[in-house]
């Protein structure tokens, strides 16, 4: 494999997505439309819809779902040279219902034993890491199987050891977990690894006990981290650095909330992208800020993700 230079490498499971062509109960839907879903995917695309050079690795199976993925990511322009393709287990798929009053969709997940689960150390391409700027991990990736979140682990250990920066965003899948006190320990044993972790106020909550946003903060960077953003919803998202910076950005508003999905990986590809430009830390939140209050004005998960020309001025 030719080396290529990237900004930013991923890895995570992409899913066949049926959103319901109709608002109401999943059960009474009769047409859906067809698109791609993954949280780390959604930050892939994002990011390379900005103009940066993106890897994305995972498995998908030798099937329509996993030539749609592949479809998608070479019409997003998302480096894919590590996906393999896995002739034993299949794509997974999900259901979305349609909502279009800001509540949040109902989704049913078919996923267990997806090409994806079976995801692990060996599918670490050190020359392919090597050449990213930054690594980008969730907490979904980690949850779908014990060798899912050991190839996150050993990823995120090499990727340090090389001076690499790290983003975590928790993105919490507690049915994916055999406890909330597995899921607890292993992602903040993974967040260690990070310079930056962003979770939700509620997540924050959940990993740490803390309900303040300094002492989540606080919880983060006592082992070692650069910065904590939290999420804060409607306030906007907090954030202290290891220097003690700290502050409020205040939200975008928008007229009318469609679809909360995908908003924290909007935000996430905000924030990415801004501080590997080198922008501040407040500049980057509040980037982060509006492209996550893109993606809530429309269903689907990525399909608000601007362009370069369409962010404006952030």
């Amino acid at each position: 494999m030719t080396p290529t230079q990237l900004d930013v490498v991923t890895i995570g499971e992409a899913m066949a997505m049926f959103i319901a062509e109709q608002t109401g109960d999943l059960a009474a839907a009769e047409r859906f439309t067809k698109r791609i879903a993954g949280a780390e995917l959604n930050v892939a695309i994002g990011l390379a819809r900005l103009g940066l050079q993106v890897g994305w690795v995972s498995r998908v199976g030798d099937d329509s779902f996993g030539r749609f993925t592949l479809q998608q990511l070479a019409k997003e322009a998302v480096d894919h040279r590590c996906v393999t393709v896995d002739t034993r287990y299949r794509t997974g798929f999900q259901l979305k219902s349609r909502v279009d009053d800001g509540s949040d969709p109902e989704v049913e997940y078919f996923r267990a034993g997806s090409a994806a689960s079976h995801l692990s150390p060996d599918d670490f391409n050190a020359s392919y890491f090597g050449h990213a700027r930054h690594l980008h991990l969730s907490g979904v990736s980690a949850a779908i199987s014990e060798s899912s979140l050991a190839l996150c682990k050993h990823a995120a250990k090499e990727m340090r050891a090389q001076g690499k920066t790290i983003s975590f965003d928790p993105n919490l899948r507690p049915v994916l977990w055999r406890s909330e006190d597995e899921m607890r320990k292993q992602l903040n044993l993974l967040a260690e690894y990070a310079d930056w972790v962003l979770p939700g106020e509620r997540e924050g909550l959940i990993l740490t006990g803390y309900r303040q946003p300094e002492a989540i903060a606080d919880f983060y960077l006592d082992k070692g981290v650069r910065a904590v953003v939290i999420k804060t919803g409607s306030d906007g998202a907090w954030f202290k650095t290891a220097d003690g910076d700290k502050g409020l950005v205040a939200p975008i508003r928008v007229d009318k909330v469609v679809d909360t999905v995908g908003a924290g990986d909007g935000f996430a590809v905000g924030l990415i992208s801004a501080l590997l430009e080198g922008k501040t830390l407040p500049q980057a939140i509040l980037r982060g800020n509006r492209i996550g209050s893109l993606a809530i004005q429309v269903a689907g998960d990525s399909e608000g993700l601007p362009t370069r020309a369409t962010l404006g001025d952030y």
